[in-house]
């Protein structure tokens, strides 16, 4: 089976984090963190600030690295690189997904995550006090 590594990016603000709905693809409408692939030579960290860069015309710093999941989808093996970040410049500009917002703790099940997401949703929730 194929494996795709990417990353995905954790952005804190407030005691809420940012969650995107997908605008295109197989899982067009789930909501995922955003990032993307880490390409050829890039370190995980580097290819977040160049993701966000590119989905949401925003700059982020990042932080601790949270997890790594693995997830089989029916098609692809995937290797999902987490880490905290924040907002250091812009605000976000929805390139790629149709939807996004500001989510608090409680308001964690209140999205349809895509599958390897929602693994990550309680990882945030145990580590949701260290974030700030």
């Amino acid at each position: 089976m194929k494996t795709i590594k990417v990353v995905a990016a954790i952005i804190h603000d407030h005691n809420k984090i940012f969650a995107t709905q997908r605008g295109y693809g197989e899982f067009k409408d789930g909501w995922e963190f955003p990032g993307g692939k880490i390409e050829a030579g890039e370190t995980p960290e580097r290819a977040l600030v160049r993701e966000i860069k590119e989905e949401l015309d925003t700059t982020i710093s990042v932080g601790e690295k949270l997890c790594c999941i693995e997830y089989d989808y029916p098609a692809f093996h995937l290797s999902m690189e987490c880490f905290w970040a924040e907002i250091i410049s812009g605000e976000p500009v929805l390139k790629e997904h149709e939807a996004a917002k500001w989510i608090s703790r409680d308001e964690l099940d209140s999205v349809d995550w895509l599958p390897a997401d929602l693994e990550l949703i309680g990882k945030i929730r145990e580590n949701w006090d260290a974030m700030d």
